[in-house]
């Protein structure tokens, strides 16, 4: 029997010991061989070859989806509008409809409130919330009939003048056709989010163009996490979705912006700036926009009216100004080219403001991106025509300040800074405005940050009791290892002790010897079983029967060289509350123990570099030590 008092290496277990946290299995053999002993974390298995291929054939079929879902606009268009049987990209702002317009949107909002009533409620809003929740709660688990309902129901909604963009419905049906695929297939829940997210991110490709933007975006918005397990497929998902673009279409930015001048030092601090005054503007945009949905949401009447009672304001809106009607793409290009009047741009954004907020207040259905990138734009456009008027020799170009200003209000209201810059550089393929784009978007996301606690995205979910994460870190645990934080005093019984002399022990009333468990070592340390209090005093054992002939219970082990993550992953899978610790090398002598308390206490030392300042160099101090070298 070893003890604290003969073997000061090995004192006491602690005294919140339970059978709980033993294992149950009995075995045959009891050994260290028989022990269940986690695995070695890795990168990646070969598993993640089958998700690559499922992504891969997500990109593709959403690239397909995403041209399908544009046409169907166009069609949806031409013959709310025009009249005719087309799939020829026009604008709603060609129509020749005169003050009948207003009806338009209404028959629209209509028809999308029908369905969402009588075919699936989630049809609602941009998808991005929607699918986020099904993430967190889940197990990315969306109802198969979205796969269909979203896109048409977007179409629908877009089509008959609604101010919004393609791609929020594109990402929620790429979305819902890798959960479908994730259903369907015998896979895990976190590899059915892969595929989610393969899908969603797909789907954004193959309507900007913007494949780096869009792994970005699904890091940001959707898989919560940064491993290469769910990167390397959605990054797959996303080539594929672009080489099928290029083919289609071509390879031409979607936001084609002429050669600008690389900005100066005053004009890079003035864009850095109106991030940050954009960035104000994207939590007030956030609020009214969920102030107009409380609106909603207390009207008289049933939710299935609301979009249609949001078209009325967006037809009689496109009544005056025709470019707010439908997804407006062209606008954004012709901001960040300068092609807009200050006049005009003042209109514009404020004319698709009002349309596109009370439009989505309604909770139809239609993408935040593009209205967004409108109003910003044309904010920052302004700003920048202002700048330049009062400061020139600042060299501030209204361009890149419309660009700035379309990338930080989407910053600042999804607060997806990554997400914003890339794809603002992708899309316009600007190589003079990625630096602007940096700043701008920083400050606005630290506005944003500092002044609201959800965003444009989460505040749906948030409200309906959904935590959504915000940060993504590397996870602590794995950074430690078992070595670094188990208990080492340890009693542990000798398998050539007799059961008499270790029943006396137990009788004497000292602390180490009132425990439920005990592990029992061999004469050369090396871990043979577990031993619970039961077993020790069960009266049908003779007092001369030696420890190491009883039937052991397996032990749970866990290397001094795992990880705490390992360990704690080992803990949850095998059900107990504590591991025993051994060496990694032959014999694999007994180190100790790993208890759930010692792995929250693990977490002190992260708390402590968190919370607790301090000052480590002493400026007199440090001259006083070198003017005594001298």
């Amino acid at each position: 029997m070893t003890t604290p008092d003969s073997r000061s290496t090995h004192p006491h277990l602690r005294d919140d010991a339970s059978t709980d946290a033993l294992p149950v299995s009995p075995a045959l053999g009891a050994s260290l061989d028989a022990a269940r002993m986690p695995r070695r974390s890795t990168l990646v298995e070969p598993r993640v070859l089958f998700v690559c291929a499922l992504a891969v054939l997500l990109g593709v079929a959403a690239a397909f989806i995403a041209r399908i879902l544009v046409k169907l606009i166009d069609l949806v268009t031409n013959l709310a509008f025009l009249g005719r049987w087309s799939f020829a990209d026009v604008s709603p702002a060609q129509h020749h409809l005169g003050a009948w317009v207003v009806l338009v949107p209404v028959v629209g909002g209509l028809i999308v409130g029908l369905m969402a009533r009588w075919g699936s409620r989630a049809i609602r809003g941009h998808g991005i919330p929607e699918a986020m929740e099904q993430v967190l709660l889940n197990e990315s688990k969306i109802p198969p009939r979205i796969t269909f309902l979203k896109p048409v129901s977007s179409a629908i909604a877009i089509g008959t003048g609604g101010p919004f963009g393609a791609e929020g419905p594109i990402i929620a049906t790429g979305g819902a056709l890798g959960s479908f695929l994730g259903q369907l297939l015998h896979v895990t829940g976190h590899e059915r989010k892969v595929l989610l997210a393969a899908g969603a991110a797909g789907g954004m490709t193959a309507i900007f163009g913007s494949p780096v933007a869009a792994v970005i975006l699904a890091v940001e918005l959707l898989l919560f996490e940064l491993r290469p397990r769910s990167l390397i497929p959605v990054a797959l998902a996303t080539v594929a979705a672009a080489g099928v673009r290029y083919a289609m279409v071509g390879a031409t930015p979607v936001f084609a912006m002429p050669y600008v001048a690389e900005p100066g030092m005053g004009a890079l601090g003035v864009y850095v700036a109106l991030g940050a005054a954009i960035g104000l503007v994207s939590v007030a945009i956030t609020h009214i926009v969920y102030g107009i949905e409380d609106a909603f949401e207390k009207l008289p009447i049933h939710w299935m009216w609301w979009p249609a009672i949001g078209g009325v304001a967006v037809g009689v809106v496109g009544y005056f100004a025709p470019l707010t009607l439908g997804v407006g793409y062209t606008n954004i290009e012709d901001i960040v080219a300068g092609h807009f009047a200050v006049g005009a741009l003042a209109f514009l954004c404020a004319m698709k403001f009002i349309s596109w907020s009370i439009a989505l207040g309604s909770g139809t259905s239609g993408g935040t991106l593009a209205p967004l990138f409108t109003i910003g734009g044309a904010l920052g456009a302004l700003a920048g025509f202002g700048v330049m008027a009062i400061a020139p020799q600042l060299g501030v170009d209204p361009r890149i300040a419309g660009l700035v200003g379309m990338a930080a209000i989407f910053a600042g209201a999804s607060r997806a800074l990554l997400t914003s810059v890339v794809f603002a550089f992708e899309t316009t393929q600007q190589p003079h405005g990625l630096l602007p784009l940096l700043g701008g978007c920083a400050a606005a996301y630290l506005v944003s940050a500092l002044t609201m606690r959800n965003t444009i995205m989460t505040e749906k979910i948030a409200r309906r009791g959904v935590r959504v994460p915000t940060e993504y870190a590397a996870d602590y645990l794995e950074q430690v290892l078992v070595r670094d934080a188990c208990t080492r005093d340890v009693v542990s019984l000798r398998t050539k002790d007799s059961l008499g002399d270790v029943r006396h022990w137990m009788q004497s009333g000292r602390a180490e010897a009132q425990h439920e468990g005990y592990p029992v070592v061999d004469d050369a340390g090396r871990v043979r079983g577990l031993v619970t209090r039961r077993m020790l005093l069960d009266p049908s054992e003779p007092g001369n029967r030696r420890i190491g002939e009883l039937s052991l219970r397996p032990p749970m082990v866990v290397h001094e060289h795992h990880s705490l993550r390992e360990a704690a992953d080992h803990m949850v899978a095998e059900n107990v509350g504590r591991l025993i610790v051994v060496g990694v090398d032959a014999p694999h002598p007994l180190v100790g123990i790993l208890t759930r308390g010692d792995i929250l206490s693990a977490h002190a030392r992260r708390l402590k570099e968190a919370h607790e300042g301090g000052r480590h160099i002493r400026w007199r101090a440090s001259s006083r030590a070198a003017q005594a070298k001298r």
